[in-house]
């Protein structure tokens, strides 16, 4: 076997090691904004590990302190709200249908992200970063998904992508801490009142 065959075999076996590497890391952050949408961003991160089936020195090896794993999740929750948009659109039997489905994720996403400014130093800049991400990946979608359901008659057309995101996001301040709060019920009611009325 020459220099080359080896190079090539050595490159195919890496590759599957990477993938199962990024499905390992998906798996524990899945694990861990679901017990943080339970029990908040100080969760004890034993629970982390035990629903993603590991021990912690794998969390601890992945993410070193705790706010390297929210960040984490942070972006994590981001890209599956971003990619979530075009395969609702495509599945969803309406634009209007995708839009509200869509937002459901987003508010899953916006109760895990109300414990992040309690665990980044006020004054760290990842703070700014990861808004500014958040922003660039989030408002497109949204944008997307607005304009699809006002073009296709089953919304009103004056909200932009922003104002709905604001309002959505203060609807579910308070909500993870707050077991009388129901900010799913209020965001419901916001996307049910974008609806065009109907005809007489």
């Amino acid at each position: 076997m020459n220099d080359g065959d080896e190079t090539t075999e050595h490159v195919a076996a890496a590759r599957p090691r990477r993938a199962d590497a990024r499905r390992n890391q998906e798996t524990l952050l899945d694990a861990a904004a679901a017990v943080f949408a339970t029990s908040g961003v100080e969760a004890p991160v034993r629970d982390i590990a035990a629903r993603a089936g590991v021990g912690t020195a794998t969390i601890y090896r992945h993410f070193p302190t705790r706010a390297d794993l929210i960040v984490a999740v942070y972006r994590h929750q981001v890209e599956a709200c971003a990619e979530a948009g075009p395969a609702l659109l495509s599945d969803c039997a309406s634009p209007y249908v995708a839009l509200s489905r869509w937002i459901d994720l987003f508010v899953d996403f916006l109760v895990t992200k109300h414990g992040l400014a309690a665990v980044l130093q006020p004054d760290n800049t990842a703070f700014d970063a990861l808004h500014r991400y958040f922003v660039d990946r989030l408002l497109p979608v949204c944008t997307r998904l607005l304009d699809a359901a006002a073009e296709s008659g089953e919304i009103r057309p004056d909200l932009t992508a922003y104002q709905l995101m604001r309002g959505i996001g203060n609807l579910c301040i308070g909500a993870h801490n707050d077991p009388h709060y129901d900010a799913r019920r209020l965001v419901e009611t916001l996307v049910a009142g974008l609806r065009r009325p109907e005809g007489p």
